[in-house]
This record gives structure tokens, sequence and C-alpha cells, in this order.
């Protein structure tokens, strides 16, 4: 049974969905059985969210992110982007992992985010050398162009892999808990960059964490998964909080709540009004 309690924002509702999942359920099988990491999920990203998936280890967030991707196929479902029907990788599609070690030793920080450009032919090299130019001059890295990998802090990694992904201009950047391999401070420097980086550029992005707090910070919507099978718990339209509120009662108190949507296993939730909150829809 589903509960909406106040109606979806204007600004969601006056647009088309730019990434329609449907229903999605995904298996995989190990030499005992086969797993249902993710039963029935749905969900609806329209252009210039932040929508998190946020949920326990487990819950089958980064498989349904890996999904979108186009590397795993729903055993029931469907996931459509842009109207199209997601089957296979694309490069509308662009993933941030967690480790950043995928950035090639060999190739300098600006070859290294012109390489998918090429390698897809979606640029000529001094079109494509112009474009990483420019991406990597948003996340403050122009000075490093001609820099390798391994002279790179863990942030500054983190920050070439996200000016490789937005260089190739995806419909959507899909980023699987990019910060988590970074210490704390760091991470929230991340956080702060990249929500600095959204207010310019205006991308798309499906954003996996296990975090309530980072859930907070970086999304707009946020869909609750349960533990495992991932099952929609519930979908949260939520005023973002900026880091310079994550020591306040308004945060500790909606961190709370929501930890209680995420694990509350009795199926009677109790939804009082929060101005924090503008649309809360449970799914038992």
């Amino acid at each position: 049974m589903n509960a909406v309690l106040q109606g979806h924002t204007a600004s969601a509702s006056a647009l088309a969905a730019l990434l329609h999942v449907d229903k999605v359920s995904l298996e995989y099988k190990t030499p005992q059985r086969v797993v249902r990491a993710t039963h029935e999920v749905s969900f609806d990203v329209y252009p210039g969210d932040r929508f998190v998936l946020l949920g326990p280890s487990g819950c089958g967030k980064s498989t349904l992110l890996k999904s979108v991707a186009g590397f795993i196929e729903p055993s029931d479902g469907e996931i459509r982007l842009d109207g199209q029907r997601v089957s296979e990788p694309g490069p509308d599609r662009i993933v941030v992992f967690q480790e950043f070690d995928q950035l090639p030793p060999w190739k300098t920080v600006k070859q290294n985010v012109m390489f998918p450009l090429l390698a897809s032919r979606t640029l000529k090299r001094r079109e494509a050398e112009e474009r990483a130019l420019h991406y990597l001059e948003k996340v403050g890295l122009a000075a490093f162009a001609d820099a390798y990998p391994h002279t790179l802090s863990g942030g500054m990694k983190a920050r070439v892999a996200i000016a490789r992904a937005l260089a190739m201009q995806p419909k959507i950047l899909l980023m699987d808990e990019p910060f988590a391999a970074l210490d704390a401070l760091t991470r929230r420097k991340m956080q702060e960059e990249l929500l600095q980086l959204w207010d310019e550029v205006r991308f798309t992005l499906l954003f996996v964490t296990h975090s309530i707090e980072e859930a907070l910070v970086v999304g707009n919507r946020i869909l609750l998964l349960s533990p495992h099978p991932g099952r929609v718990r519930a979908e949260i339209n939520a005023h973002p909080f900026d880091l310079n509120s994550l020591g306040g009662v308004d945060f500790q108190h909606t961190a709370q709540r929501i930890h209680r949507l995420l694990f509350d296993e009795d199926g009677e939730l109790q939804v009082e009004p929060d101005l924090r909150f503008q649309d809360i829809r449970i799914s038992n």
C-alpha cells in the first residue's frame, strides 16, 4: 500500500522524467542459489535532479546503478532513459566509481580526461583537448593537466574522474559511493565541490550512498531502499542541507527520522509534518 503525504513539487510534475525505472527486479547467481538483489523498484529522475539511492549495505543500490548504466539486465521490469530502453552501456550514462585507480597511470590528467572522448570518437583530438581543459578548469585542476595520477591525492583523483565523466556531457551522471574511500575531511570537501559544480553546470545526477548525512547534503530527492532484497521504503523530496548544517538540531532530527523510515520493520510508519520534507511517499 502506498501513502502520499502532500503533492509532488510543481517543478518535478511540470517536467517529463529523464530516467524512468519501472518495477525493476535484479538477480545474480551464486554456486548455491539465485539471489534477488532488488524487488520491483520504481522511481523517476527529472532533468537537473540530484537523486540519491540510500540504503544499508546489501540493499542492491549499487547493483541498481549498474543496471541503469547498462551493465546488468533486469530480471523483471524496465529502465528507460529519455524514452529509450536501456539495454547496454552507452555514452549517455557515465559512471564514477568508488575507486579511482581506473585512471591509467601512464596517461597525464589531461590525457585521462581526453581518453573516452577519443575512444568513443565523440570529438577529434583538438576539440577533445579543449573540452578536457575546460572541465579540468571547472574542477580546479587546470594547473595539474600535465601531472600523472600517482602524484595526485585521493581528492584530486576524484576530481579527475568527475571531470572525465562530465567532459562526455552525458544525459545523466552516475556516481557509486564516489567519496567513500576518502578521509572524512576530504570527503566533506568533495561533497562541497560537487554541489558547487552542479550549481554551475546543472547536470543530472544519480548518486549511491549508504550515508544518511551524505544523502541529505548531496540530494534534492532521496529514495530509501530496505535491507536485502532492496525494496522502495520511501521517496523523499527534501530541502537540501548544506555542509554547515551537519551539526545542527534540524539536520540531526531529519537524519534520525530517515533512519526510522529505513529500518522500521512493523509496517506502521508514522510521518509527522516536517518543513524539511516537501513530499514523502511510503511503500509498504
